[in-house]
């Protein structure tokens, strides 16, 4: 009998973690992740060399950090368009502020973020008072953000490029936090690679280990209950929203330290990217389940992807062929994948 018993208790275990592993969001992007990587690795010598996974991890990396900020964003039940050239306008305000009229590198990066966080207070506070949806709104300061960039910058400039944040005051200190490079054996690796992780790894601790983490779950997954049981869901969406604002205004500040010019339509059609890659990463279009993770890993597969085609020498063309089965199959692995854990739990 005792026999038996033992038995049972290991088969339930198994079951047991089984179901834990398939309830974690993040699965399958981490199984993408590998058949890509094995993919191209057998496919080209390239891929694997120093200069190689230097190229991968870069092209990942800035998009790695916009993922990660859409994806709580996406959990706790809403979109931002605007994300993507909203990188570019807080490049746009910290290189005319430097540039143009002489200020610290500094305090033109202060300035820069505090517009992107009022930019962000602005559409969550519209999405929450109006009641339209986040599509809509975010759609309406895309739009605007992008006339705004292009008149500014011509207003300003006479074109639409800003270069010359190098000669900037505070440039050399600033470019060394956003711009610089790790060298590893001989190779060297972008510190935005860094920031990635950095950013991947607090959004993991937040919706795991807080309770902010726990009212994202909430918001995404059933608004009316959340506040119902006493949670800010209007403060909560407002802060998702700033906190997309904020990436917005780091990658924009790595990119126009990095290279110290900026195009006015620099940005645009970066946001389905981003959606994307928070998406293969297992987020579901219908909030309340996804991890930061996955959207880290999502964006690796991205740049796996993307530098090993042109490694391979194929035509770039590829890409969104790979794209969009990329999407058509994290959707669908992401809905299985929730049916499964939804059962575990019954």
């Amino acid at each position: 009998m005792a026999l038996a018993v033992q038995g049972d208790d290991e088969r339930v275990a198994r079951v047991g973690l089984a179901d834990r592993l398939v309830s974690r969001p993040e699965l399958g992007s981490v199984l993408g992740a590998l058949a890509v990587f094995v993919f191209f690795s057998v496919l080209t010598d390239q891929f694997l060399s120093p200069m190689g996974v230097a190229n991968w991890l870069d092209d990942s990396s800035t998009l790695g950090i916009m993922a990660v900020a859409v994806a709580l964003l996406m959990i706790g039940g809403e979109f931002d368009l605007s994300a993507g050239v909203m990188t570019a306008s807080t490049a746009l305000v910290t290189a005319i502020l430097a540039t143009q009229l002489g200020w610290n590198t500094w305090l033109a990066l202060l300035v820069s973020l505090v517009f992107a966080l009022g930019v962000g207070a602005l559409n969550g506070w519209l999405v929450m008072r109006t009641g339209l949806p986040s599509f809509i709104v975010t759609l309406g300061t895309f739009l605007a953000l992008q006339g705004l960039n292009l008149g500014i910058t011509r207003l300003v400039t006479g074109s639409v490029q800003v270069s010359g944040m190098r000669e900037a005051e505070g440039y050399e200190s600033a470019g060394y936090l956003f711009a610089s490079t790790v060298d590893v054996g001989g190779t060297s690796f972008p510190i935005s690679i860094v920031w990635w992780v950095l950013a991947a790894a607090v959004g993991s601790w937040v919706l795991m280990r807080t309770r902010f983490g726990n009212w994202i779950f909430a918001v995404g997954g059933a608004a009316p209950s959340a506040r119902a049981v006493g949670v800010p869901v209007v403060r909560t969406k407002i802060l998702l929203f700033m906190t997309t604002a904020f990436a917005a205004w780091l990658v924009g500040s790595i990119n126009i330290l990095r290279f110290t010019t900026v195009q006015a339509n620099q940005g645009i059609g970066l946001e389905f990217q981003f959606i994307i890659a928070a998406v293969i990463g297992g987020c579901l279009l219908t909030g309340g389940f996804g991890s930061a993770i996955g959207a880290a890993i999502g964006a690796l597969i991205f740049g796996m992807a993307r530098q090993g085609i042109v490694f391979a020498q194929w035509d770039s063309d590829w890409f969104q062929l790979f794209l969009g089965i990329m999407l058509l199959a994290a959707v669908l692995v992401n809905n299985a994948f929730r049916r499964r854990a939804e059962r575990a739990k019954r």
